[in-house]
C-alpha cells in the first residue's frame, strides 16, 4: 500500500503571501505577513459557514492522527512488551504528529527582516515555571551535534518524553497560555483552543512506554520524513469474514471517517499548492521591481561618480587664478588688469563654496544610495532563500498529493469491497432472523425450565438457612465453651504459681523458725549469765562503796598534809636533770624514742615528754611563760590562787 505524507504544512505558511512594493523601504516597513493573514481569515469566515471552517478541520484532523498514532504505539509496546528506540516507526510518527500539532497556527515574523517565532522559544520558557525542566534545557543547548532551533525543539521533546514528563510540561504551557502562548500563536491555534487538552490525555497515556533514543546520533535538523498511514488503515477483509455484524459496522465507520479524513487532507494540500504558487509568483514580481530598483540605483550611482569627477576638475582653474592674482600684485604691471582679476577672485570663491556645497550633497546622496543597495542586497538574499524553500516544499507536496492520490483509488476499492459486504451482510441478516426465530422457541421452554428449577431453589434456600441458623447456634455453643476453658485454664495456671510460692514461703518459714529456736536458746543461756553477774556486781558495789567511804576520808588527810608541803617545797625551784640519765617519761613513764622526745620542766628540772609538760607559766626565775609539766602547773596554780 502506498504510504501517506505526513508533513502537514501550518496555517501561517498557507496564507504567508508577499505584496510587491515599488521601493525597499516601503517594503521593509509595511506588515504584509500580518495583513495578508487577516484578510485570508476575513475571507474564509465569509466564504465557509462554520460547521465548514477549514482552520476548525484542520485542528480535528491533527487530534484524529494523533488519536490514531499513540494507540497505535502504545499498543506495538505492551503487545511486545520491549523499550522503544529510534529506529521505531509509530515513535517516529508520533514526534512528526507532535511537531505538527506544536507548530499549528505558530505566528509568521513580521517583516523580512523581523524576528522570526520559533517553537524552541516557546519551550525554553517551560523553566519558568517547572524548574526541574532547566536540565533538559540546559543539555539541549549543550548538545553538540543540533545547531538549528527546531533540531533543539525536537530534542527537547524527546528527553521530555524518556523522563515521562512530556505531558506535565506541555500542560503547564497549556495553563499560562495568557501570558507563554498569545504571543507566539493565532488565535485559532490548536494550542490555544479546548482541543489541546486532549492531547494532553492522549500524553498521559504516554507513560506506560518506556524510551531509549540517543539523541546525539540522530540527525535533529534535517526535515522529519513522512507518515505510513498503511500503520492505521485497518483492512476490511479482516471484519467481514466474521460473523459478528456489530464489529463490521464498527469497521465500517472508521473506514469511511479515514476517507473522509484523507479527502480533507488532499484538499488541505492542494490548497496548500495553490497558496504557496501564489506566493512564489508575487516573489518572483517583487524581485523583478527590486532589480529593476537595482538597475536605477546602479545608473544614479554612476551618473553620481561623473558628476564628482567633474566638479574635482572644476577645482583646479580657481587655483591658477589666484596664482595669476598673486603675480600681477607683485609685478604691478596695470592698476585696471588688477581691478578685474579681482573681481573674478570673488566670483570664482562664490563659485567654489557652491560647488563644495553640491559636492557635499553629492557625497549624502551616495552614502545613502550605497546603504540602500546594502540593504536591498540583503533583501534579494533573504528572498532567495525564502523562494528556494519554498519550491523545496512545493516539490515536496507535489509528491504528497500524488501518495494521497494514491490513498484515495485504495480507499475508494475498498468502499467498494465495502459495498460488496453490506449486500452478504444483509443476507446474513435474513439468516440470523430465522435463527433467532428458533432461538425464541427454545427461549421459551428454557424459561419453563427455569421458573421450575427457581422453585426448586427456594425450597433448597429456605432448608440451607435452617442448617445455617443450627450451624450458628453451634458455633456460639462452642465459642462459650472455649472461652469457659481458657478462664479455667488460666485460673489452674495462676493458681499452681500462687500453690508454688505459698510452698517456697512456707520453708523459708520453717527455717526461720529454727533459727529463732536456736536464738531462743542462746536468750536463755545468756539471760541466766546476766542475772548471776548482775548479783555479783551489786556485791561488789556494796564493797565499793563502803571502801569509797574509807578513801576519801583518807584521801582528805592526805591532801591536806601534801598540800602543806607542797607549799613550802615547790615555791623552791628543783635541779635540772641530765638527758643522759632520763630514759623513760618522769610522768607517764614511757619510752623515749625518735617520735617521744625529751623536755625539762622548768620548775621541778625534770624530763617529761610533750604530752606531758604541754603547759606554760611564768616563774620568779623568768618573766615570760616557759614549759612545765602537769604537776607543777597544778601545783603553782593551787599556789597562785592561794595567794
Amino acid at each position: 500500500m502506498a504510504s501517506g505524507s505526513g508533513s502537514f504544512s501550518d496555517e501561517n505558511e498557507m496564507q504567508n503571501g508577499s505584496t510587491s512594493s515599488p521601493s525597499l523601504s516601503s517594503m521593509l516597513d509595511f506588515p504584509w505577513p500580518t495583513m495578508l493573514v487577516s484578510r485570508e481569515r476575513h475571507k474564509r469566515r465569509k466564504k465557509f459557514p462554520k460547521g465548514r471552517d477549514p482552520v476548525v478541520i484542520e485542528r480535528s484532523n491533527l487530534v484524529n492522527i494523533s488519536k490514531l498514532v499513540v494507540k497505535e504505539l502504545i499498543e506495538q509496546s505492551l503487545r511486545f512488551g520491549r523499550m522503544l528506540d529510534s529506529d521505531h516507526m509509530p515513535l517516529q510518527h508520533f514526534f512528526i504528529v507532535l511537531e505538527h500539532v506544536l507548530r499549528h497556527g505558530l505566528r509568521p515574523k513580521k517583516g523580512l527582516l523581523g524576528p522570526k517565532k520559533e517553537l524552541w522559544d516557546i519551550l525554553q520558557s517551560v523553566e519558568k515555571y517547572a524548574p526541574e525542566a532547566h536540565d533538559i534545557t540546559a543539555s539541549v543547548r549543550d548538545l553538540p551535534t543540533v545547531h538549528t532551533h527546531m533540531g533543539r525543539a525536537r530534542a527537547w521533546l524527546r528527553l521530555a518524553l524518556m523522563q515521562k514528563k512530556l505531558a506535565d510540561y506541555l500542560k503547564i504551557l497549556i495553563d499560562h497560555k495568557d501570558v507563554a502562548l498569545v504571543e507566539y500563536f493565532e488565535p485559532d491555534a490548536l494550542m490555544l483552543s479546548d482541543e489541546a487538552i486532549i492531547i494532553i490525555g492522549l500524553l498521559v497515556g504516554l507513560n506506560v512506554i518506556d524510551c531509549n533514543l540517543c539523541v546525539k546520533e540522530e540527525d535533529l535538523d534535517c526535515p522529519q520524513g513522512v507518515i505510513d498511514f498503511s500503520l492505521y488503515l485497518r483492512s476490511s477483509h479482516q471484519s467481514l469474514t466474521e460473523p459478528g455484524s456489530d464489529e463490521g459496522d464498527n469497521n465500517m465507520v472508521t473506514v469511511l471517517d479515514q476517507k473522509n479524513y484523507i479527502e480533507e487532507l488532499n484538499r488541505h494540500l492542494n490548497a496548500t499548492v495553490t497558496n504557496l504558487q501564489n506566493k512564489v509568483e508575487s516573489l518572483t514580481t517583487t524581485n523583478a521591481l527590486m532589480k529593476e530598483d537595482l538597475a536605477i540605483a546602479k545608473n544614479n550611482l554612476s551618473s553620481l561618480f561623473e558628476e564628482n569627477k567633474r566638479l574635482r576638475a572644476g577645482e583646479q582653474v580657481p587655483e591658477k587664478c589666484m596664482k595669476i592674482s598673486v603675480l600681477s600684485e607683485s609685478t604691478d604691471s596695470s592698476t585696471s588688469f588688477v581691478d578685474v582679476t579681482n573681481g573674478d577672485v570673488v566670483e570664482l570663491k562664490q563659485r567654489l563654496e557652491e560647488e563644495r556645497k553640491l559636492r557635499q550633497e553629492a557625497d549624502k546622496e551616495l552614502q545613502l544610495q550605497m546603504d540602500l543597495k546594502a540593504e536591498m542586497e540583503v533583501a534579494m538574499k533573504l528572498l532567495e532563500k525564502d523562494i528556494h524553500e519554498k519550491q523545496d516544499t512545493i516539490i515536496s507536496l507535489r509528491r504528497q498529493l500524488d501518495d494521497i492520490k494514491l490513498i484515495n483509488l485504495e480507499m475508494y476499492k475498498k468502499l467498494q469491497d465495502c459495498e460488496s459486504s453490506l449486500k452478504h451482510k444483509t443476507e446474513l441478516v435474513q439468516k440470523l432472523e430465522f435463527k433467532t426465530q428458533s432461538m425464541t422457541d427454545t427461549i421459551v421452554s428454557l424459561e419453563n425450565k427455569y421458573f421450575e428449577s427457581e422453585s426448586c431453589k427456594q425450597e433448597i434456600e429456605a432448608q440451607r438457612r435452617q442448617l445455617n441458623l443450627h450451624l450458628s447456634k453451634n458455633e456460639e455453643q462452642a465459642t462459650s465453651v472455649e472461652v469457659d476453658l481458657k478462664t479455667e485454664r488460666e485460673w489452674r495456671q495462676s493458681l499452681q504459681e500462687t500453690m508454688q510460692q505459698d510452698r517456697d514461703k512456707i520453708s523459708q518459714l520453717n527455717h526461720e523458725l529454727t533459727q529463732y529456736k536456736l536464738i531462743g536458746q542462746k536468750y536463755a543461756t545468756l539471760q541466766e549469765e546476766y542475772y548471776s553477774l548482775k548479783e555479783h556486781s551489786l556485791e561488789q558495789d556494796q564493797t565499793l562503796e563502803e571502801l569509797g567511804k574509807q578513801l576519801s576520808v583518807s584521801r582528805l588527810e592526805l591532801s591536806e598534809l601534801k598540800d602543806s608541803n607542797k607549799n613550802k617545797a615547790k615555791l623552791q625551784e628543783g635541779m635540772w636533770a641530765k638527758d643522759a640519765t632520763a630514759t623513760n617519761c618522769k610522768s607517764c613513764n614511757k619510752e623515749f624514742n625518735i617520735t617521744r622526745r625529751r623536755h625539762h620542766c622548768r620548775h621541778c628540772g625534770e624530763i617529761f615528754c610533750n604530752p606531758c609538760s604541754d603547759n606554760s607559766m611564768s616563774l620568779p626565775s623568768s618573766a615570760k611563760p616557759v614549759r612545765v609539766c602537769d604537776e607543777c602547773h597544778v601545783a603553782l596554780m593551787a599556789t597562785y590562787s592561794v595567794m
